[in-house]
């Protein structure tokens, strides 16, 4: 399999996180945060189950991985989503949500840290625009930032160094299979358990619709995307993707606007303007550079 192909399965990841916002307002907006990650993490964890039964074994092989990969896996999963949940519990989630995408622009900065990876002025061009138009989509209901949610506000900036820093750190150990990201999966589902059972109250799912928008968010944003995820960032142009993932809340507000829970505005076409002229400018680095063959056993 070649870098581009990686790159393609991993920005299946950012169609899926599009649907993200669609799928969480299908739950009903009543299921407790971690709760929520609970459920969802689990399904992931089951969804790769299914892989490992139908491959004809319990999947335990791909357990045994080093400290190294186990803390990379499950900080970023649990980490990121905890962090996130925290701040979106302090401050307004608009400003929060701003902050916390700084995280494909802080991937590829800390790209050029990698092994074999150099950081050039159109990978930084791209996200920077990328960055504006995911700013102005989410932003234009902002009340502005306030010196008295500083504390919230840094929570939310932890949030995207943590997720930028699972994604590039993953690149240093693209031995380990797609398969253990399983294993990480399951053991955030138990550390969200934990979380649910110390500070909510359980509220399950009322009705068939919002049994599927938790349904579809365990199989989807958080179980398949983790997985695709996973393989692009280690073997595909991890520049690119960071830039791509500046699409997700692009198609989650169409998406939304599709369904009826949305209106088209100047501000959507001005940010899907910027988005796709900057993963453009970003992907134009190597549409003419030969693909690189990369290791297939990881899926």
């Amino acid at each position: 399999m070649t870098a581009a192909s990686a790159t393609w399965i991993g920005s299946i990841s950012v169609l899926l996180w599009g649907t993200l916002a669609l799928l969480t307002k299908l739950t009903g907006g009543q299921i407790p945060e971690f709760q929520l990650m609970a459920m969802t993490f689990t399904l992931a964890f089951a969804l790769m189950c299914v892989r490992w039964f139908k491959g004809g074994h319990t999947g335990i092989r791909f357990a045994k991985q080093s400290a190294f990969a186990w803390t990379i896996g499950v900080v970023g999963l649990f980490g990121y989503h905890f962090a996130y949940f925290k701040a979106m519990n302090l401050a307004p989630a608009v400003e929060v949500s701003l902050l916390a995408y700084l995280w494909p622009l802080f991937i590829v900065l800390f790209s050029a840290l990698l092994p074999g990876e150099s950081l050039r002025a159109q990978h930084i061009a791209g996200a920077v625009m990328a960055l504006v138009g995911c700013w102005l989509l989410i932003g234009r209901n902002s009340s502005g930032f306030s010196a008295q949610n500083l504390d919230s506000y840094l929570v939310a900036f932890a949030c995207a160094l943590i997720w930028s820093s699972y994604s590039v750190l993953s690149r240093l150990v693209k031995s380990v299979p797609t398969d253990a990201v399983g294993w990480f999966c399951g053991v955030t589902a138990v550390l969200a358990w934990m979380c649910h059972l110390m500070w909510e109250q359980t509220v399950w799912p009322d009705g068939a619709s919002q049994w599927v928008g938790v349904v579809g968010l365990g199989l989807g944003p958080v179980g398949i995307a983790f997985f695709t995820w996973d393989y692009g960032v280690k073997h595909g142009n991890i520049q690119l993707l960071g830039t791509l993932a500046y699409s997700a809340p692009l198609i989650s507000v169409i998406l939304l606007i599709v369904f009826g829970f949305g209106e088209a505005t100047m501000a959507v076409a001005g940010a899907s303007t910027l988005i796709v002229s900057g993963s453009l400018v970003a992907g134009k680095t190597r549409n003419t550079e030969t693909a690189k063959t990369v290791n297939y056993e990881a899926v």
